[in-house]
């Protein structure tokens, strides 16, 4: 399956100013698959570590970090003569390796040439005691669950594709209603490979679920091997509320959805642990329509919004039967998949801040407020139909007179004097170009 983060991976291996790269992501978002996918198409061949492996030589950087000494040691491991023009060596969940991360700095200050990608959960490799960290020594990348651009090439809808990588809003009208299936089946299956691969090959829903009840649970067996014991059981009710966090109309979190009287001294460490897990996101209320949207974001106020579109309707035990109801599947608990979706679709994009607003004594909200590198503010309203009005929404706009104001539904594209309408499959590709393979 094709991933757009390849590109990156390439002009990292094409970069003179090439360091160690750290590729991070959550568990099972496809590191492993896509760098192995990488190596095979750009080098004659890949010495591969996996240090989770019984046999994997864990010990590797503790004796010291002499570089000779380390290839002499991958040569005889993985079987090959290393050559640093053609090889790239891969050092797989490098947090349980001893020292792993600190070696990456001794590795490019004493061998600059070799291309070496460590890549590890962001579980481990963020929360990860007693190590010296190479600050300025290594490049970062991280990877998050499938697009549904990614999960259309998938499904083998190029055609589709170049339209959207195109912003060709006029042919895409043609393929509007095939565009909305498809976008139902996202909603339910969600951006993690195996799930992915699994809908791809049999059309089973039910296997699709298991999957991802599977993978919730192992998310949960790592709370109980990573986190702190004192803060286990707040990560697990956090984790649990979700649902409930997201299916309320304000969206803002509430900890007494938690349970009755809960304060954010409370679970303050169990949200952070899980944000820097990289399986909740927070995205902050900002008070003000002014750049840079960081100087007004108020810390108090925030919404969380899943990893994956596919496994919050796993954890809301979400019926396969959705997909045939209309439209149901996006009005579901009040329109979160809709915007968990546009916000999974938009932290593809690290160019971009992403917030939201609320004004009229917190009465009014604006869904997302968007801050491109071009330090352009962009307003988007997420609707989960065909409903086009927000009168809300216009009154913010005719206040501050964005250059562009965008909101997504189910309708198809229609610029207004004031306004476009983009369609929720649209989303994704309106801040990027060019990047079909």
């Amino acid at each position: 399956m094709y991933r757009t983060k390849i590109k990156e991976l390439i002009q990292w291996k094409l970069s003179k100013k090439r360091k160690p790269l750290i590729f991070l992501g959550a568990r099972q978002v496809g590191k492993t698959y896509l760098i192995q996918a990488f190596g095979k198409s750009q080098y004659r061949q890949v010495a591969y570590v996996n240090f989770e492996r019984p046999n994997a030589p864990k010990n590797l950087f503790e004796t010291d970090f002499d570089v000779d000494r380390i290839v002499t040691i991958l040569n005889a491991y993985c079987k090959m003569k290393i050559n640093a023009d053609n090889t790239l060596i891969v050092f797989d969940e490098i947090q349980t390796a001893p020292k792993g991360i600190t070696a990456l700095k001794y590795l490019y200050e004493d061998a600059p040439q070799y291309h070496i990608i460590a890549a590890g959960s962001l579980l481990g490799v963020n929360i990860h005691p007693h190590e010296s960290f190479p600050v300025g020594k290594v490049d970062f990348m991280k990877l998050y669950p499938m697009s549904f651009y990614e999960f259309l090439l998938a499904m083998g809808e190029t055609g589709v594709t170049e339209l959207l990588e195109k912003h060709d809003f006029k042919n895409l009208t043609f393929f509007n209603d095939k565009l909305i299936n498809l976008l139902r089946y996202y909603l339910f299956v969600g951006g993690m490979p195996e799930a992915v691969q699994e809908f791809i090959e049999n059309r089973d829903w039910q296997q699709v679920r298991h999957i991802q009840k599977n993978i919730l649970l192992s998310y949960r067996n790592d709370f109980s091997k990573h986190a702190p014991h004192e803060i286990l059981p707040r990560i697990n009710m956090v984790w649990d509320s979700m649902p409930a966090q997201l299916g309320k109309e304000n969206k803002k979190f509430i900890y007494n959805v938690i349970r009755q009287g809960a304060r954010a001294k409370d679970f303050e460490l169990a949200i952070q642990w899980l944000s820097d897990a990289g399986l909740l996101h927070k995205v902050y209320n900002v008070s003000k329509y002014a750049i840079p949207l960081i100087a007004y974001q108020e810390l108090s106020n925030f919404k969380l919004f899943h990893n994956d579109v596919g496994l919050l309707g796993a954890m809301s035990e979400l019926n396969s039967s959705t997909i045939v109801n209309g439209n149901a599947i996006f009005e579901e608990f009040k329109g979160a998949l809709s915007e968990n979706y546009v916000f999974q679709q938009l932290m593809q994009n690290e160019n971009l801040l992403v917030f939201y607003h609320t004004f009229d004594n917190s009465k009014y909200e604006i869904d997302f407020l968007v801050q491109t590198n071009e330090n352009e503010i962009i307003p988007i309203e997420v609707k989960a139909s065909e409903n086009l009005a927000a009168a809300s929404f216009k009154l913010f706009c005719q206040k501050n007179h964005p250059k562009q104001a965008l909101k997504t539904s189910l309708t198809p594209y229609k610029c207004e004097s004031w306004m476009t309408n983009l369609p929720l499959y649209a989303i994704g590709n309106f801040f990027i170009k060019n990047r079909h393979p």
